[in-house]
């Protein structure tokens, strides 16, 4: 049964607004209602159509009145914020997602109205460590469970959404853990990242990165909200990409830097403003992160259009490369050369002065 009345939070985003836009030109469903604490821009307003919106925080109680006046049946979770620049610091961010998140699920299990709950959530929930396992399956759990951050708040929120279907069984609830977003029109921590003319990476690794295009993750969200899956579901592209592989792509110089280097200069480009990249979103430059898409395509009964490659190919139409690429891969294969004969260097030096301890649990093997 379609819905009738869905309501969608964090609608003046981009990703947000795109949803509640394609909702309102469905005519089986009856109201959209766009919920944000902002008004969106005109932009965003034009495209908006008959979405009614609502300023409405919430953190506040009084969401409950919203979804109670207008009988929502549906309810779309995207007001999550990943950067606590966005958010005016970390204090304010962690209490958008996670207490609004609380009293957004407590008017829902109020509403008998309400039937269906969709969760964005992102594929950070699994972490990002040296221990991870080549793919994630939504079966599994993060090796290194992330301390803070956006990563941390998700994990929240899920047990939180995982809670509410406990006590509301009758509502279908499926939450959505996406990778990273790409495209022209988004705007993402990791494009904004990928902006930059001189790209910071940590020296001695090379994340692998599975990306997800724009479109294909507005399909899914609309499929999610008007279909009847229940569940959890990971979201991505088919394939993945070096990180230097994405770089280079995209015309830009890679800058090796070692991890203290990285840090310090996460928390200069935060403090001013230029790139908001937090210590977790640094560590999944170091480490990557890779999702199975197995129940995306056999269950939830979607594949996705574009491929990491695809989706990369399209964002980079829009950038005007700063280096030409002839120029990139020199730079690059000489850098990376020097870095190369360093470490062979450092290595043999260490190797003399702090020789390797033995390796615990082996025993010598004798003939039999």
């Amino acid at each position: 049964m379609p819905p009738a009345v869905v309501l969608v939070t964090g609608v003046s985003r981009w990703l947000g607004g795109a949803l509640a836009a394609e909702l309102a030109r469905d005519r089986t469903i009856e109201r959209v209602i766009g919920v944000d604490t902002v008004p969106p821009s005109p932009e965003v307003v034009r495209r908006l159509g008959r979405t009614e919106f609502v300023r409405a925080d919430i953190r506040n109680p009084l969401i409950g009145k919203v979804i109670a006046t207008a009988a929502v049946d549906t309810v779309v979770h995207m007001n999550i914020s990943s950067t606590p620049a966005g958010s005016g610091g970390r204090g304010p961010m962690k209490e958008l997602n996670v207490i609004g998140t609380m009293q957004l699920l407590a008017a829902c299990q109020r509403a008998s109205s309400v039937r269906r709950f969709v969760l964005k959530s992102s594929s950070a929930v699994y972490g990002a460590s040296s221990r991870d396992p080549a793919v994630f399956t939504e079966a599994m759990q993060a090796r290194r469970v992330p301390s803070g951050g956006f990563a941390r708040d998700s994990l929240d929120i899920e047990g939180y959404v995982r809670s509410f279907a406990r006590r509301r069984p009758d509502v279908g609830v499926a939450a959505l853990r996406f990778t990273n977003f790409i495209g022209p029109r988004i705007d993402s921590v990791l494009t904004n990242f990928l902006r930059m003319p001189l790209v910071p990476t940590a020296l001695g690794y090379d994340a692998r990165v599975q990306l997800l295009h724009e479109d294909d993750a507005l399909t899914v969200l609309t499929r999610a909200t008007t279909g009847d899956f229940a569940g959890t579901v990971n979201v991505g592209g088919e394939g993945t990409l070096l990180l230097s592989q994405v770089i280079r792509r995209l015309g830009r110089l890679q800058v090796p830097l070692p991890s203290p280097a990285l840090g310090s200069l996460g928390r200069f480009t935060r403090r001013f403003g230029y790139v908001d990249y937090s210590p977790e979103q640094m560590r999944f430059l170091n480490f990557g992160r890779v999702v199975d898409t197995t129940v995306l395509r056999e269950e939830f009964g979607y594949t996705p259009r574009y491929t990491t490659d695809q989706a990369l190919a399209d964002y980079a139409s829009t950038l005007t490369p700063v280096i030409p690429p002839e120029v990139v891969a020199g730079v690059t294969t000489r850098a990376q050369g020097l870095v190369a004969r360093v470490g062979s260097a450092a290595g043999a030096v260490g190797e003399r002065l702090w020789p390797a301890p033995p390796t615990p649990g082996l025993r010598a093997v004798r003939d039999a």
